[in-house]
């Protein structure tokens, strides 16, 4: 088997506050191979993003990795200094964001930028750097690529800004790119565009990507294998189709089910009752029992078992069985 782009061990995040330490990622493992692309699903507040985060080394204070590991292409890099984490940052792992202005400076051309990045993490002459950064344009379809490297980015629509925010991730080459909520803020046309073209671009490259979402239906479209979180922990991880089709955790039965393809000629989609508890107030046991409708004494006392970094099993004492498809 090929070695792991990214491999996540046991990964805990942990938040101090004055009555409590807060847990939004709790024991969460994977592996990504080379050229896959990892779905991350779930509700606000799962922990997609802060998992994301502590790949990439952007946590916020308090917030911080209080254990496990993290290993980029052999080379653990949670305990790297912040600037060592920075040196991988951008060359090594590169990030997507939902609002393409947060990624890009309201001050500076799309040409500068994209040549900062390139200048930042490749050993090349700033002529090289111009001719890579129109050639990224080119790449993820920015029409009249040469007159926009002058453009600033309010200039560019919202579909073309993530275009360019795409560009600036892959310009420097990484292995692993973390794509979070990258179509959200898009018309649904653009996003379908945005998707395959982030499908197209690392494919051709072998790139790896962490792809967050609370989208279900992007998931279906983009993702080679899904990874579901809920409370801070993994509930399921499969191959997309094996998941989709037969889930095995009751949430993401749930999940499934609520898609508008899953319910067609019903009068109502389905719902999973209730909402995802608060970080300071999880229950007892499974967090997931409140809402279950299988939940059991067994899921009020002790937590669903943990998911190995390869699994494709759900975190329950009592999953779907196999026959059943949403």
């Amino acid at each position: 088997m090929t070695d792991p782009v990214l491999s996540v061990k046991n990964l805990v995040v942990e938040i101090p506050t004055r009555r409590a330490v807060l847990r939004p990622v709790d024991d969460v493992s994977y592996d990504i191979a080379p050229g896959e692309i990892l779905g991350v699903v779930g509700e606000s507040g799962a922990g997609k993003s802060m998992t994301g985060n502590a790949v990439i080394g952007l946590l916020d204070r308090p917030a911080h990795i209080a254990g496990g590991e993290i290993w980029l292409k052999g080379k653990r890099i949670d305990n790297l200094r912040a600037d060592q984490m920075r040196k991988v940052r951008g060359k090594e792992i590169g990030m997507i964001f939902q609002d393409p202005l947060t990624s890009l400076n309201p001050l500076l051309r799309i040409g500068d930028q994209l040549e900062e990045t390139i200048l930042e993490h490749l050993p090349v002459s700033r002529a090289e750097a111009r001719k890579r950064a129109l050639q990224a344009l080119e790449e993820v379809g920015i029409p009249a690529a040469a007159e926009r490297l002058g453009s600033y980015p309010h200039e560019f629509s919202g579909g073309m800004r993530q275009r360019v925010v795409i560009a600036l991730a892959l310009c420097a080459e990484p292995s692993l790119v973390i794509a979070d909520e990258p179509t959200t803020a898009l018309d649904v046309s653009v996003q379908a565009q945005i998707i395959a073209l982030l499908k197209r671009l690392c494919r051709e490259r072998g790139t790896s990507v962490i792809l967050v979402t609370h989208d279900m239906g992007v998931i279906a479209e983009a993702a080679d294998r899904v990874a579901v979180m809920y409370a801070g922990r993994l509930a399921e991880l499969g191959p997309v189709e094996q998941v989709l089709n037969a889930p095995r955790h009751p949430y993401t039965d749930g999940l499934v089910g609520s898609m508008p393809m899953a319910s067609a000629g019903k009068e109502r989609l389905r719902q999973i009752p209730g909402s995802m508890p608060r970080l300071g107030s999880l229950p007892d046991g499974c967090a997931f029992h409140p809402r279950c409708p299988k939940a059991d004494a067994e899921c009020r006392q002790n937590p669903g078992p943990t998911l190995d970094a390869t699994g494709g099993r759900a975190a329950c004492w009592f999953p779907v069985s196999q026959e059943v498809s949403a």
